[in-house]
């Protein structure tokens, strides 16, 4: 088993049930064009998100770490026409590039695009009362995972689908010493997940061209 191998599966996957169209495609491509790291999910982990959003009915979601707004896109093909995004980017830069993007997919109306930094906006979204979540992604910087995790838990409802990004970093998460602040920040909250009585949770380990790594699942109870 290798790399390559993984890639090509990772691709099959992705031509038989997540076809990128021109709209994905250039989404993909503004990023090499702005210069933004080539960080989003694979078509096929997008599907992935819109199955899980269809199976909570999903109408309500936030998202953490917008990037170009790949992710964001696919998610918002999964809810009904009355349904609403809030995704989350900390660099103006990148949110202007997938402002741009959500623009040209005409989503505009229904994903509101907020910059700046997660804890602050989680914060201001559960002091004036924001209504429950359906869905949450959980895709930003790692070493506060545990604290973004916490806070969505309070806008969350019961049934609420939870999904935290990259914990497992390419099996670094085994290193107890590790000095890698992505690691750590990975490992309490995976250590967090497995003793939380508010959530039932696992992760899942994945591989393809994003290489080897691994998503949390935790739907609230």
């Amino acid at each position: 088993m290798n790399q390559q191998l993984f890639e090509k599966v990772d691709q099959y996957i992705g031509n038989l049930f997540a076809p990128e169209d021109s709209v994905l495609q250039e989404t993909i491509q503004s990023l090499d064009d702005a210069s933004i790291p080539q960080i989003s999910v694979t078509p096929s982990q997008g599907k992935f998100l819109q199955l899980m959003l269809l199976s909570c009915k999903a109408k309500r979601v936030l998202e953490l770490g917008t990037l170009g707004a790949y992710s964001t896109i696919w998610m918002a093909r999964a809810i009904p026409a009355d349904g609403k995004i809030i995704t989350v980017e900390f660099d103006p830069h990148h949110a202007r590039v997938a402002s741009q993007n959500i623009a040209k997919a005409g989503y505009s109306d229904k994903i509101d695009l907020r910059t700046g930094k997660a804890m602050d906006i989680l914060n201001e979204l559960i002091s004036k009362g924001e209504e429950a979540f359906d869905f949450i992604f959980i895709d930003a910087d790692k070493p506060p995972y545990t604290e973004y995790f916490e806070l969505a838990l309070q806008l969350s409802h019961p049934g609420t689908i939870i999904i935290c990004d990259n914990v497992i970093r390419e099996g670094k998460v085994l290193d107890e010493n590790t000095t890698d602040e992505k690691v750590k920040g990975v490992q309490r909250l995976n250590q967090m997940l497995a003793n939380n009585p508010k959530v039932t949770a696992t992760i899942m380990q994945t591989v393809g061209a994003k290489e080897y790594d691994g998503i949390a699942i935790a739907i609230v109870n």
